[in-house]
């Protein structure tokens, strides 16, 4: 690096040969942090909405809200770690040291991966409660969610280890300067990484919902034309299975938007094309599905609303909440 007489546009000033220039910030960054930081805000004060309300209400748990709460915690991450660092990382000198840089690498990856396998779970679950709705209190009951969802963090955990090892044990051929925080993944590791991590499970995804479209249209023309029984015993079953239908079409609104927010960002990438204007915008896209997920819930869910009132107003913490009908 060039040296310089004056340290004031430096990150660090005591190592004028080899610090960073504090990064000059254009109408494009500017925006990008503002938009940044509001995103962040949002998406933890709704995905801790949702954490809160699952965890709280006793009515709510139940195996397709687990996966819910698991999706919210991936998402929490997000606002609260991931944004910020990621803010810091392309808009201004980054003071957390090495160490912090790969942390923040392993951390993205694995709230990244962990929407892509929750929505995965989610699809799943959507099918079977649809497809194969006479089975689905025996094979998704609450313990087998649960072990589902453990499982999958753990095989995240150690499959985004794998990928950011190189990347993390080769740092100091990556970083040109103190103050700046580069993630460097090689081509033939991005691509077999949008293999497994992004079009795999996006392909599974596109696949289960074809087939519970295909088999909610037909049962929604068999309830239309009246051809289940008028006993009471059948109402109650046609009850249930309108509310499975709605719930399949929610989280159907729920994997549509993901798939809006994730594939542009992805395209791009497997495109080659390395413009930053372009670049941020879509991490804009790809981050804001995390806000957009308790919204949806919000839109679509009215046990999420009860919930949130009972949150806002404190209610929650009067004895007897947990058990508290918001059904």
């Amino acid at each position: 690096m060039k040296e310089v007489s004056d340290g004031s546009d430096l990150c660090f000033p005591e190592l004028l040969n080899t610090s960073c220039r504090k990064p000059t910030l254009s109408q494009s960054d500017v925006f990008f942090r503002f938009l940044m930081s509001t995103i962040s805000v949002f998406t933890v004060v709704l995905n801790l909405l949702v954490i809160i309300s699952v965890s709280h209400f006793r009515r709510l748990h139940e195996p397709t809200n687990l996966l819910l709460l698991s999706l919210a915690v991936s998402d929490f991450t997000v606002g609260l770690v991931v944004l910020p660092c990621e803010l810091i990382r392309r808009t201004a000198c980054w003071f957390l040291g090495e160490f912090m840089c790969s942390l923040f690498k392993y951390v993205t990856t694995v709230t990244v991966c962990a929407s892509v396998g929750n929505m995965v779970l989610i699809s799943a679950d959507r099918y079977v409660a649809v497809c194969d709705p006479l089975h689905y209190p025996s094979r998704l009951n609450l313990t087998r969610v649960k072990m589902c969802i453990s499982l999958c963090w753990l095989c995240l955990a150690f499959y985004c280890s794998i990928y950011v090892k190189d990347d993390v044990l080769q740092k100091d051929t990556h970083t040109s300067c103190y103050g700046e925080c580069v993630i460097v993944v090689d081509y033939i590791t991005e691509i077999v990484d949008l293999v497994i991590a992004f079009i795999t499970p996006v392909g599974i995804i596109i696949v289960l919902y074809m087939r519970v479209f295909v088999v909610a249209v037909s049962q929604a023309r068999a309830m239309r034309s009246h051809i289940t029984a008028v006993s009471l015993q059948h109402s109650g079953t046609l009850t249930s299975r309108k509310s499975e239908l709605k719930a399949a079409r929610t989280l159907g609104v729920l994997v549509v938007v993901f798939l809006t927010c994730f594939c542009p960002y992805y395209c791009v990438v497997l495109s080659g094309a390395n413009s930053h204007e372009v670049i941020m915008i879509l991490l804009c896209l790809v981050y804001l599905n995390s806000c957009l997920n308790p919204v949806i819930y919000a839109l679509f869910y009215p046990w999420f609303r009860k919930s949130v009132k009972l949150i806002v107003t404190l209610q929650i913490l009067q004895p007897g909440s947990r058990e508290a009908n918001i059904l």
